[in-house]
């Protein structure tokens, strides 16, 4: 008789933990540094001109592969840049729990000032706690104003050194040169106070910094090395992909034979290709990076069907625990400045001993995918307040399963998340979106007045229900509908896929790209 042994999923990661541990002495590392700011502020030209000038002379080629980082080793010391696309790359990480970098430098320009973009980025870093740099760049420009530049800085609380902050401000021009070996030395300055350093001996350990399907190549994956040294042929594991590593390549192209602690590397020989973010390690043979790749697989269909229930309004209660102080982090987008203000300061009001409302970001227009993605890191819900998501900031949060609210009256935001702090939830009366119609052109009507030739893009449009005309995912005005047809007759719904001419009631400044969103107010019992 054989007695049945029960598998057991043993716990992998935890045991490769122990197994790979990095023993050796931690030396210094070179810093890594994250270029932000606004679009057109010269993040990249100031990159290619460090670059540029720190690439030894006379270096074959000299040619710059796109690999997401780059080393550039300065008269002080060596420093590496990651050049990643925006800051979503780097929330993408943190979502992961990946901190990759130890200094943000903020590129703002001195003829244009802070821009939206510029306080995302710093909301970015001061949620991930690093520090920043500002880099107020163009400053060859006759209508350069760097005062300016500061003042506004200072309403974010980027308080410059000079006057009583902890934040160095450099001036720079990426045109001229100007300022940049002063750049450079205050990352190298910013670095000594934060001591970096990681063991160089031992297995090494870091994060994937961007991955490729290259045609001639294969999967090619940027490692960051963290810790330990990477070598050609080792086994790594990056994420639910492994592979024995074929062969190494520095940001110009060239072969390495090893890369140590905040040294970027071209990578060659995984199976498949990895997630920027995902932590790439050193383990001993192949059988153990698959069967720590499989068992990562499995977990991650499983953390998918968690994830779509992760930050609800509701289940933020459930996860409340007796004494302790709970925080429920809130993003907010509304119509204009002042909604943001009042219900930023309304929402930080509501706070009770144990529990408290986070606003970690707030700023005037429509909810876009870098909201959703920020939200899903911080594990926030977003408030839009007289604006709505677009439809990549839609899908985004369906797969990451972040809760967007929408609100037209200030006092019905806060009852809702006063109730959800308190535990009795659920409002009286709730409302869904049940269609949009986009408008393609408008005319006039002498019965109607304007009358807007619109296709229904989703859901369904009813006529008798009450509207919402949106011009950019902001909410210009609330009515109900005057007419609804369905080419020359009265219809009473019209479906998505569907041409129709709707008039608003009593509202005529309606102009092509708007669109009409439907809706239905329903009452729900609340919940005890």
């Amino acid at each position: 008789g054989h007695k049945a042994k029960p598998y057991q999923r043993k716990d992998v990661e935890a045991e490769l933990e122990i197994a790979e541990e990095v023993a050796g002495e931690a030396v210094p590392r070179p810093p890594v540094v994250t270029i932000m700011g606004h679009v057109d502020h010269g993040k990249t030209s100031l990159l290619d001109y460090i670059r540029k000038s720190k690439v030894a002379e006379g270096e074959a080629g000299g040619i710059t592969q796109h690999i997401g980082a780059y080393h550039v080793e300065t008269g002080h010391g060596g420093i590496t840049f990651l050049d990643t696309p925006g800051h979503a790359a780097f929330t993408a990480m943190r979502a992961r729990g990946a901190q990759v970098t130890d200094v943000v430098i903020l590129v703002v320009a001195a003829d244009d000032g802070v821009m939206p973009q510029t306080v995302e980025a710093i909301q970015h870093a001061k949620a991930a706690g690093v520090p920043i740099i500002v880099a107020i760049n163009k400053i060859d420009k006759p209508e350069a104003d760097p005062d300016r530049v500061t003042n506004e800085l200072a309403q974010h609380e980027v308080i410059p050194e000079a006057w009583g902050g902890d934040t160095i401000f450099v001036p720079v021009s990426a045109k001229t040169g100007q300022g940049i070996d002063d750049l450079l030395d205050a990352i190298l300055l910013q670095a000594e106070v934060l001591e970096l350093k990681a063991p160089r001996e031992g297995p090494a350990r870091g994060v994937v910094i961007e991955a490729s399907l290259d045609k001639g190549r294969g999967p090619v994956a940027t490692i960051l090395v963290q810790q330990g040294t990477l070598k050609r042929g080792d086994m790594l594991l990056a994420g639910t992909e492994y592979g024995r590593v074929r062969a190494m390549f520095n940001e110009r192209g060239q072969q390495v034979q090893h890369a140590g602690p905040s040294m970027p590397v071209q990578v060659l020989g995984l199976s498949g290709v990895p997630n920027a973010g995902d932590e790439a390690m050193v383990v001993a043979d192949e059988r153990k990076a698959r069967e720590v790749a499989e068992a990562r697989r499995e977990k991650l269909r499983e953390s998918k069907l968690a994830t779509q229930q992760a930050a609800k309004l509701e289940a933020f209660f459930a996860q409340r625990q007796e004494g302790e102080v709970v925080t429920l982090n809130v993003i907010l987008k509304a119509d204009v400045q002042g909604s943001v203000e009042a219900l930023r300061d309304a929402l930080q009001k509501i706070s009770t001993e144990d529990a408290k409302v986070n606003v970690i970001a707030a700023a005037v227009g429509g909810i876009r995918e870098s909201d959703v993605v920020l939200a899903s890191a911080s594990n926030a819900i977003i408030i839009g307040f007289n604006v709505r998501a677009d439809a990549a900031a839609r899908r985004a949060a369906e797969e990451a399963g972040v809760e967007i609210r929408y609100y037209s009256v200030i006092y019905e935001a806060i009852d809702d998340v006063k109730a959800a702090l308190s535990g009795m939830l659920s409002p009286e009366v709730r409302e869904e979106i049940i269609g949009l119609a986009e408008v393609k052109e408008v005319f006039r009507s002498s019965k109607f007045g304007a009358v807007a030739g619109c296709v229904v893009v989703e859901g369904v449009v009813k006529r008798g229900n009450p509207i919402r005309v949106l011009r950019d995912d902001v909410v210009i005005y609330e009515g109900e509908l005057e007419s609804l047809r369905h080419y020359k007759e009265d219809v009473q719904e019209v479906r998505a896929g569907s041409e129709c001419g709707i008039a608003v009631k009593g509202y005529n400044d309606i102009k092509p790209g708007d669109q009409i969103e439907v809706y239905e107010r329903y009452e729900v019992q609340r919940e005890l």
